[in-house]
Order: C-alpha cells, then sequence, then structure tokens
C-alpha cells in the first residue's frame, strides 16, 4: 500500500481505490466533502508537479466521473480541489512513489483515459449546506431550499425561503466571483429558464466573492447534479454499468482464479508491448507489478 501524509491531507492507495482525508485547515470545499474514495477506473492519470518548497500531487479523472468536476467545469482553484495535494520537500520522494504505484495499477487494469457514461462517484454526502452572498443553499436529496440574509433583494426576501423540489429541477450551474463580476448557483427549473439575473432570481444564490466559504456553493451543485433524475452513477445503476476494463474478473471467483486472471493480463500486455502499443520501459514496468501480484 502507497500511502502520504501531509498538512494538506493523506492520500492512501491499495492497489484498487485511491483514498483522500483533507487535512483539519483544508479549503472549506475539501473539508465539507469529506473523505473521497477513488476508483481505479475513475482515473485518467496521475503526476507529481515539483515546485521550489516541495510539488504537488494530482490526480486526473476521467470526464463525468465526478459530479464535483461535472458541477466546477474548471474553475475550482487548486487550494480548493480534493484532488490536488500540496507536498512538502521532505515528501517528494513518497508523493513520486505514490505517483508510480497508482500509474501501475492504471496499466495493469488498462484502464481507458476517455470519458465515461455515468458518474463513478456517488456525490456528497446529504444532507449538504453551502454558499453565501445573499443566502444559502441546502439539499436534502429531495428538496432544495434558499434561505436569503438581510442582504439579498426584497424580490426574494419578500416570500421567504424559498423550497422546491427535485422534480421541479432540470439542472444546476455553479459559477465563482471572478473579478470584479460576481457568481452564482442558479437551479434551472424543469418549466424553463429564468430570465431575470440571480440577484433577483428566487432560484439563484448571488455569490460575492467575499469569503473562501462561499465557494462551498459547489458542493450543494454537485449533490444536487449526482441525483438528478437523468444523472446514472456507479452506486445507483451498479448492473447497467458496462465493464470499463478490457478483462474483468467475475465478482465470485476463488483465489485461483485470481491468479488465472493475472495471467492473462500479463499475456494481453505482451500482445499490446509487441503492437508497439507499451514501450519496452511501459512493459517492464507493467509486468513487474503483475508478478509482485502473483
Amino acid at each position: 500500500m502507497a500511502e502520504i501524509i501531509q498538512r494538506d491531507g493523506t492520500w492512501t492507495f491499495d492497489g484498487e481505490t485511491v483514498r483522500i482525508v483533507p487535512g483539519g485547515k483544508a479549503h472549506p470545499v475539501r473539508l465539507a466533502l469529506g473523505e473521497l474514495a477513488v476508483p481505479v477506473q475513475a482515473l485518467a492519470g496521475i503526476s507529481f508537479e515539483p515546485e521550489r518548497k516541495g510539488g504537488r500531487l494530482r490526480l486526473r479523472l476521467r470526464g463525468d466521473a465526478c459530479p464535483v468536476l461535472r458541477a466546477a467545469d474548471g474553475r475550482l482553484k487548486d487550494g480548493a480541489d480534493p484532488y490536488v495535494l500540496a507536498v512538502e520537500k521532505d515528501r517528494t520522494g513518497v508523493a513520486e512513489y505514490f505517483v508510480d504505484e497508482v500509474r501501475n495499477a492504471l496499466l495493469i487494469e488498462q484502464v481507458p483515459e476517455g470519458p465515461v457514461d455515468r458518474f463513478l462517484l456517488p456525490g456528497p454526502s446529504l444532507p449538504v449546506s453551502g454558499g453565501g452572498g445573499d443566502g444559502t443553499a441546502s439539499f436534502d436529496g429531495g428538496t432544495v431550499r434558499l434561505t436569503w440574509n438581510w442582504k439579498a433583494e426584497e424580490s426574494k426576501t419578500a416570500s421567504g425561503p424559498a423550497t422546491f423540489p427535485l422534480a421541479r429541477i432540470a439542472g444546476v450551474r455553479w459559477l465563482p466571483s471572478i473579478g470584479l463580476e460576481n457568481g452564482y448557483l442558479r437551479f434551472e427549473p424543469v418549466d424553463g429558464p429564468v430570465s431575470a439575473p440571480p440577484k433577483y432570481d428566487p432560484y439563484s444564490l448571488e455569490l460575492w466573492g467575499l469569503s473562501k466559504k462561499e465557494y462551498t456553493a459547489v458542493v450543494v451543485a454537485a449533490a444536487v447534479l449526482a441525483r438528478l433524475p437523468q444523472a446514472r452513477t456507479a452506486v445507483d445503476a451498479p448492473a447497467e454499468a458496462p465493464a470499463l476494463t478490457k478483462t474483468a474478473a467475475p465478482a465470485a471467483e476463488p483465489p485461483a482464479a485470481d491468479h488465472d486472471a493475472l495471467l492473462r493480463r500479463l499475456r494481453e500486455l505482451g500482445e499490446l508491448h509487441r503492437a508497439g502499443v507499451l514501450t519496452d520501459e511501459e512493459f517492464s514496468t507493467a509486468k513487474q507489478a503483475i508478478l509482485s501480484r502473483m
């Protein structure tokens, strides 16, 4: 097992799952998400980015595998990104070893880098709340509730907190504050988009970017997105999930069959090497990883 413990958090890898636990002083988004379990099948890659005083470990997930990344749409800063770990200078060797272990597993499992057709992570735990600006959003799995504060416009506060069931939501969009432009958390009703700006839209929070905590609105967006009727997750629909690896052992295989599965993977790696898909170095690394498991 590979493990790296930093003030920023702890990552462990057992050959099948990367477990991520945020540090006690991590960004509010990471603290709100809590511990994450990322299966190898959800990974497209991993890298270590060296810097003058250490570096960063970065997991790269397959497209649409994670509802948080889908909701963020590339707008999360590194400090808020749960798949980035700040590494101290004296732990860079451990970080590089961690990268090697994950890459070996990706080679052995032959996980494709392309996008998936369903979420492979279940999304934030419920109930969840977050936001800032002119109010707070919360979601319990069935109902979204927007609670306004004294800074909200009268058009929002006049009717009290806004509540609407998940069945009335067609989509959700999160945009953080950028420069002088305010951001928002907007829920799109099934009967059509609201034309009013977020400041006056009863389906939206307006985000001003005055604190890191406003970023937690993306956690609410991800929780709703993962549970929309059209969303399919590996947790919700295991029977419909297509195989994500080229070779998958049956769930009830005995230990002897596991050995046979490793032999099959070894033969397939040899074929990929002969075909020129794998370099000599990649083939040697993957072969040694399989032999160590046998």
